[in-house]
């Protein structure tokens, strides 16, 4: 008997007539045998191994299904104990080591009878020569098993995202035969009710450009939607199922931009660890037996900043806005992001409310009031002109409807939206003095935010006296997102320019950032935000505790069209709302309404 191992390939060096060390016929020794055997084996060289037995053709058949099932990324083995028996036998202990790629191995120990033919150890061939579990006419084959996705979860720990299975719904034109347009109608009626875009003719159409023999997928529903329409699609002829576990939003339609967006962020977050067997199957393939298991692990959920219930509260507030309409909000104080919503307009053109560049209209004059102030080109209670128009060198600048106030103090000029007034300041302030008010406010920084890309706006300096004129009251070249201006609400709450986050836990980089505001320019400011919903163009709000805000209508195109802007706070909630080509701001203001009224 010979305690101990080797490794495949050790050289093997023993003396003459040692009976526990060599061979008793003065052969190769069976440990060499058994060490041949695993190394053929480990080298994909199934022929070498099988004849290395007594039933060579029998032996690499059972080879070539295992190394086929398992597609091992390498194959180590140990000799260990040998017992060398008087009639020619030996027993030869030995353990595999099997490394199945993805940092998973499966170790065990084996055991072969060996025996001498025409002086040579040969393997007595059995199954169990490759596990010990391995019975006649079975197999192994690796099994797979994929942990559903963590959900991510808001900021108060309910699920944005969750996983659920998506069932595919596959229509199969050849085996429909006859009835497809029977049952491209039945699916339909029934698919139509979740999804109105799904048609008979979209249907059929999908159906004849899918090329034969391959099904066409009409479409992938969430597990309540299938149920609800099972008993109506499961019989029909030709149509056959798929099934998915997918990350979904809690609710269909939720979040539109910003939650898939997370989702591709954080997918190897929140993959967790797969799980994987080993186990043994008869000949149709079928699984008799378990051998070796990992079981998946799930991973730890993703929390992210938003705020599901102000989430629900932007969407249902730009629901009935007839445009594109668009709601940002965040938390002034710290930045993290609380909802981002765009109605389905918006969504037909990109991620708007992140990265639509607007001209911000009179939204602007948040920036405008502080240029001038910050300047000492006025105060709050200075006495300013608001007449019903003003011209700069050639350019006619109204009011809205003209409207005129005479000589009043800045304040009141910004509650009421003078665009004659705020032009006139832009006008004897410096090119710049404007790109750096806006950047102030955060109007021209860059965030690097983990998960999405945001673009602020712009504020180009204007050397140009009728370009500055324009700029100060938000048109000319100035532009901004709606992510930009609810930056810079939260800038005007916070006293500086919140840097945003989206995942909790992940930085963001920022860069391009302007220098605090003066304290009693913030102070300035916000009570002059407060006037608009006070005695200004935002009375609609007035009912509503502690909001303070500013309006906007920007003139786009030839002029005779305008969007509708509305940038403000309220507590700790900074928010944007934009409503394209809104011809004023009152859509946006009755969001805004709607919005911090579901808040409480």
């Amino acid at each position: 008997m010979r305690a101990g191992g080797h490794r495949i390939g050790a050289a093997l060096v023993c003396a003459a007539f040692v009976v526990s060390g060599c061979g008793v016929f003065g052969g190769p020794e069976p440990g060499d045998a058994v060490d041949e055997f695993i190394a053929a084996l480990a080298e994909g060289d199934t022929a070498a191994a099988a004849a290395l037995t007594d039933s060579p053709e029998v032996a690499k058949g059972a080879l070539d299904q295992v190394r086929g099932a398992l597609e091992p990324k390498s194959v180590e083995g140990s000799v260990g104990s040998v017992a060398e028996e008087g009639d020619g036998g030996a027993t030869v202990d030995y353990r595999f080591d099997w490394g199945l790629g993805d940092d998973r191995r499966w170790s065990y120990d084996a055991q072969a009878q060996l025996h001498e033919v025409d002086g040579e150890w040969k393997l007595r061939w059995a199954p169990t020569v490759l596990h010990p579990e391995l019975g006649i006419q079975q197999g192994l084959a690796l099994r797979t098993e994929t942990a559903p996705p963590a959900p991510v979860l808001d900021r108060d720990g309910a699920p944005l995202l969750q996983a659920d299975t998506v069932i595919g719904v596959v229509v199969d034109g050849q085996a429909a035969g006859d009835e497809l347009d029977a049952v491209a109608g039945r699916l339909a009626r029934e698919l139509g009710r979740i999804e109105p875009s799904i048609t008979k003719r979209s249907i059929l159409d999908g159906v004849k450009g899918t090329e034969q023999g391959t099904g066409y997928l009409a479409a992938s529903l969430r597990s309540a939607d299938y149920q609800r329409i099972k008993p109506a699609i499961y019989e029909l002829a030709g149509v056959r199922f798929t099934s998915e576990e997918r990350l979904l939003s809690a609710e269909r339609g939720l979040g539109s931009q910003v939650l898939p967006a997370i989702r591709s962020a954080v997918a190897e977050r929140i993959a967790g660890r797969q799980g994987w067997r080993v186990v043994t199957t008869d000949p149709t393939g079928a699984e008799i037996d378990e051998l070796h298991a990992e079981r998946a692990r799930p991973a730890d959920a993703v929390s992210a900043t938003l705020s599901l219930g102000a989430q629900r509260a932007a969407e249902d507030a730009l629901d009935g806005v007839p445009g594109v309409a668009a709601i940002v909000a965040l938390r002034p104080d710290s930045g993290e992001l609380l909802a981002i919503a765009q109605n389905e307009a918006a969504d037909e053109q990109g991620a708007i409310a992140l990265t639509g560049r607007y001209p911000p209209g009179s939204t602007f004059k948040i920036a405008t009031a502080a240029a001038a102030m910050s300047a000492g080109e006025a105060g709050p209670d200075t006495r300013v002109d608001c007449p019903p128009t003003t011209t700069i060198e050639g350019r006619r600048i109204p009011n809205d409807d003209e409207f005129g106030l005479g000589k009043v103090p800045l304040h009141t000029a910004f509650a009421r939206s003078c665009n004659t007034t705020f032009a006139r300041l832009a006008v004897d302030l410096p090119p710049d003095a404007l790109t750096t008010a806006a950047r102030d406010l955060g109007i021209g920084a860059d965030f690097v935010i983990p998960g999405i890309t945001t673009i602020t706006g712009s504020a180009p300096a204007a050397d140009d006296v009728v370009q500055r004129a324009e700029n100060g009251f938000g048109q000319g070249t100035t532009l901004a997102s709606p992510f930009g201006m609810a930056v810079a609400a939260g800038t005007v709450a916070a006293g500086q320019t919140p840097v945003p986050s989206l995942l909790t836990g992940e930085r963001t980089e920022a860069k391009h950032l302007g220098e605090p505001l003066a304290p009693d320019v913030l102070d300035a400011l916000r009570a002059m935000m407060r006037e608009v919903v006070t005695d200004g163009t935002a009375t609609a709000l007035a009912g509503l505790p502690g909001v303070h805000g500013k309006t906007g209508t920007a003139q786009f195109g030839d002029g005779t069209r305008s969007h509708g802007w509305f940038a403000g706070y309220q507590g700790d909630v900074a928010f944007s709302v934009l409503c394209v080509d809104a011809g004023s701001s009152r859509p946006a203001v009755e969001a805004a309404q709607r919005f911090l009224g579901a808040l409480g």
